[in-house]
């Protein structure tokens, strides 16, 4: 076996939309300062976050690489170079933690495939935090990203999750794009069982923060706007 490559990878949480304190933790205000090449979703953004929890050099003086939907993948090592020159990178996610419904996972499993050693910090997760706060079952779950755009495709997506729901007793988190979250929410209230357990977490770490949590029949009596704000969905027995 080759020797391992002397640098690592770092897998950097991003916060939700709260304050940079409400995850940078000191491991992270303590690394971020040593590190001088970073793989990031959106450059700008990620450039505000790095300042905000202590990151002090010029950028002018550091590489930043972008890593987001519209990256192809390499054929080489490009990203990684410098890791085998010894240098440690972080992969930093736009929000939330890295290759959790957030492009990078495919980078990571290069990074295992060479021999890197990876390295996971802090975890500020919108799936975990509404698990926590839902009630329902934390000890077998199941997270389905994206529902589908369509309408139809949709419903019947929801009507599956809720029937795993019952069939199963797993919990079940997904997610919509925050300017379809009503049209998810008068779905649910629709095709799911009266007595089914949604729980929606909204704002998540920031002032703005709601998680609320009922059988879908109650949510019925006063129905949230949840327009264009991010949240995540759980449903369960």
């Amino acid at each position: 076996m080759s020797k391992q490559p002397a640098g690592r990878l770092f897998l950097i949480p991003n916060t939700l939309g709260g304050a940079p304190e409400t995850v940078a933790t000191g491991q992270v205000v303590r690394l971020v300062p040593t590190i001088s090449h970073f793989i990031v979703e959106e450059i700008r953004s990620a450039r505000r976050y790095l300042r905000a929890i202590g990151f002090t050099a010029q950028f002018e003086d550091v590489s930043i690489q972008l890593l987001n939907e519209h990256t192809k993948d390499p054929e080489d090592l490009t990203f990684l170079k410098p890791i085998f020159s010894g240098h440690d990178m972080a992969l930093l996610s736009e929000a939330g933690c890295p290759c959790v419904a957030d492009p990078g996972s495919d980078l990571v499993r290069k990074a295992h495939m060479y021999g890197i050693r990876v390295t996971p910090l802090g975890v500020p997760s919108s799936i975990l935090l509404t698990l926590m706060a839902s009630g329902l079952n934390g000890q077998n779950f199941a997270f389905s990203g994206y529902l589908p755009r369509d309408r139809q495709e949709r419903v019947r997506a929801i009507r599956h999750l809720d029937q795993q729901a019952w069939s199963t007793g797993q919990t079940q988190l997904f997610m919509d794009a925050p300017y379809r979250n009503n049209q998810v929410m008068e779905d649910l209230l629709t095709h799911c069982r009266a007595n089914t357990w949604l729980c929606v977490g909204c704002d998540l770490t920031t002032s703005g923060e709601w998680i609320q949590a009922r059988e879908i029949q109650h949510w019925k009596e006063k129905i949230p706007d949840l327009h264009k704000r991010p949240a995540m969905f759980a449903i369960g027995r």
